[in-house]
């Protein structure tokens, strides 16, 4: 009987002398012998500080770690809302530096990293993130580096954010040799609206080799009737009018089918099917709105959120990568073009720490409406 690959793996990790380490709020450096040293009215070492404040329009350092390293596992929680107008799931901007970049590789809004849109809670079970009840946010992507990794949050919110805790995991490696060349990068865009029969653009300006590893992807339907004949579109290694890889649909394309609904509970209103798995899940469907801007619980335009990770069948590109969606709907028989409000996260691995460099909005325009 052969061990688990997890085993192997440790067995190799062990062999090479390599380490366990941790940052929170109490071991903001990931100090050897130095956890929870904190007191509190308990005494010393009794869960003196298991949280920090965000200060409005500051940023704020999270991890930073010298040498090579492999982060392993990022949790957080926060709340969403506070006393002032905004929502604090999109107000916070998360940033993930790596090899000694000034140049961010991931640049996302917090929620929307974790698959939470639009400023809104959302359970999610994935292999890769985790979003527990009451908004336990965990992240299992691999993100290896050579020469240092620095991440942050900056608060983009009115008002100070209180009570956000964290705990982010890594294998302190011992030597360059052990890290490959892939990083990780992850990057937000947001169209609203998007334009009449042009392809909303999840990702490009990706030059070199690497590999795409999926998407988050948020739609406020703006217009009347199902939203989701559009086809997901990937743009390999020099191609130009048409893609090497093209889907069937957006439903499609995140694991679903049939506009996501059960036509046959209720033939004039059909149910709306959401589900969260491995690999894909369509975990957010909304049509009133309660969040804690809303005076009242008022109908709005539906919000869908959806994730596809292509873990078990990887896009790989060897020279450049572009990814785009149609927008186009049905009504009756006839297909249609769309204008929605679309906002998505796009997660992949390239042999480059740098970032793509492209303008990230700003707090007004990530803003939901």
């Amino acid at each position: 009987m052969t061990a688990p690959s997890w085993l192997t793996t440790a067995h190799a990790d062990l062999a090479s002398g390599t380490r366990s380490r941790s940052f929170t709020a109490e071991n903001p450096r990931a100090e050897v012998g130095a956890g929870g040293r904190s007191a509190s009215i308990l005494g010393p070492t009794r869960k003196g500080s298991p949280c920090i404040t965000l200060p409005a329009g500051e940023t704020v350092t999270l991890a930073d770690a010298a040498g090579a390293g492999e982060i392993r596992h990022i949790w957080c929680t926060v709340s969403d809302h506070t006393e002032a107008v905004g929502f604090v799931l999109r107000d916070l901007v998360l940033r993930m530096y790596w090899d000694g970049s000034d140049v961010p590789a991931v640049e996302v809004p917090l929620g929307d990293f974790f698959c939470n849109g639009n400023g809104q809670r959302s359970l999610v079970t994935s292999e890769v993130v985790l979003v527990a009840p009451t908004s336990g946010m965990n992240a299992y992507f691999a993100m290896p580096f050579s020469d240092g990794a620095r991440i942050t949050i900056e608060n983009q919110h009115p008002r100070d954010v209180e009570g956000f805790f964290y705990q982010i995991d890594y294998l302190e490696r011992p030597s360059a040799a052990d890290v490959g060349d892939l990083r990780f990068h992850a990057q937000f865009r947001r169209e609203n609206p998007t334009t009449i029969a042009e392809d909303y653009t999840l990702l490009d300006g990706v030059e070199g080799r690497g590999v795409f590893l999926g998407s988050y992807l948020s739609i406020v339907a703006l217009e009347r009737y199902w939203w989701g004949e559009g086809e997901m579109k990937f743009f390999l290694d020099g191609d130009t009018d048409l893609p090497t890889i093209c889907g069937t649909g957006t439903e499609d394309y995140y694991g679903g089918a049939w506009a996501f609904q059960d036509r046959l509970s209720n033939e004039v209103e059909p149910e709306v099917l959401t589900y969260s798995a491995p690999y894909v899940g369509y975990p957010t469907y909304l049509t009133r709105d309660t969040s804690k801007q809303a005076v009242y619980a008022t109908a709005m335009a539906p919000l869908h959120g959806m994730y596809r990770w292509h873990l078990p069948d990887p896009i790989y590109f060897h020279e450049n990568l572009r990814v785009t969606l149609q927008q186009i709907g049905q009504v009756g028989p006839d297909l249609v073009e769309r204008a929605d409000d679309v906002s998505s996260v796009a997660y992949w691995y390239q042999d480059t720490p740098v970032g793509t460099g492209r303008s990230f909005p700003t707090r007004s325009e990530r803003a939901p409406r």
